[in-house]
């Protein structure tokens, strides 16, 4: 039953505000972004969500006060290093391969764009040429996890040490323009047998999904050792820290597929009613290839940023205490 206001129908106002989730601009431009850089947007939604995660540690009940501190600095130094790094590598990635999308003839050979290309559609919305550059971009991720993971945790004690203090230093990143080099570089890597084999095998598959988990209990991997190595850390706060770092990744990566299996065809029927309401929209594959890449961040997100630090800092907090 729909109520009335002002002798107007309600049911039309939640019609307009849902609706607005598929024509908002600020979402669409969200989308494009996590589309063409989804590393980036993978590091600014790290950096949103990395606001509530400390304020959830903190408030751990029975738990440590200092191992809870030194839990919250892990999550604001990773969450920094994380951004500023994918800021100064994912970028100049980004708009390589943004070259190969507008001249494909230049940096890829006849037999690439015949394996990568579906029948009927552009290359750039081909799913063998989605599922390849998309490695790249999202990829990069992977690789950057490992410095990121080195820098945070040599990083980490002077956080602990600044959240007595409020000072903030504001620092200007800056990179290089692109070259063709770049482009040239990730077009010679498509063009190889390989490597058309390899996409034409899990280009179907939820790669999304897998990139970020891979990305994650790499990042985990590597802390953890550099944790345990530091000379920084306190040596009687390192396990609590070491299990922290552990426990949440595991609960983050386990639930994380669940939910997103659990979302399946909720997504399906979002994104079809996305695609009818935006079908005149130019960059409707973009946006559409945006919401994919996005998912896996926002639900690994929610549950690593909101729901796993009480959890895992109770539980490291009380692995820790058995020593």
């Amino acid at each position: 039953m729909n109520m009335k206001i002002n002798g107007k129908d309600t049911a039309k106002y939640r019609d307009i505000s849902f609706n607005s989730v598929y024509t908002n601009k600020t979402i669409k431009k969200g989308l494009e972004l996590a589309s063409s850089n989804g590393a980036l947007f993978g590091a600014s939604a790290t950096v949103a969500f990395s606001t509530l995660r400390p304020l959830t540690i903190m408030c751990t009940p029975k738990t440590d006060k200092e191992n809870r501190k030194i839990a919250a600095a892990k999550s604001i130094t990773s969450s920094i290093i994380n951004f500023l790094l994918m800021l100064g590598v994912s970028v100049p990635l980004a708009k390589s391969i943004s070259k190969i999308d507008k001249n494909p003839d230049k940096f890829l050979n006849s037999e690439a764009i015949s394996a990568l290309k579906d029948n009927g559609k552009e290359l750039t919305e081909s799913k063998g040429y989605v599922f390849g550059t998309q490695l790249f971009k999202l990829g990069i991720a992977s690789v950057v996890a490992v410095p990121k993971a080195i820098i945070t945790a040599s990083g980490m004690p002077c956080i602990v040490n600044a959240m007595s203090s409020k000072k903030d230093k504001n620092k200007e990143v800056s990179f290089k323009g692109i070259t063709d080099k770049t482009a040239s570089g990730v077009g010679n890597l498509l063009n190889k047998k390989t490597m058309l084999n390899f996409v034409d095998r899990f280009k179907n598959s939820n790669f999304p999904m897998h990139i970020t988990a891979i990305t994650d209990a790499i990042a985990t991997f590597v802390f953890m050792h550099q944790a345990k190595m530091s000379k920084n850390i306190e040596q009687e706060r390192k396990k609590a820290l070491i299990y922290n770092a552990g426990i949440s990744t595991g609960l983050s990566i386990l639930g994380g597929y669940t939910i997103d299996k659990l979302l399946e065809k909720p997504t399906e029927r979002f994104i079809d009613k996305y695609k009818k309401i935006n079908k005149n929209d130019k960059k409707l594959s973009r946006q559409v290839q945006g919401i994919k890449n996005a998912k896996p961040f926002l639900i690994l997100g929610i549950i690593y940023y909101v729901l796993i630090p009480l959890i895992s800092t109770y539980l490291a907090d009380k692995a820790d205490s058995r020593k």
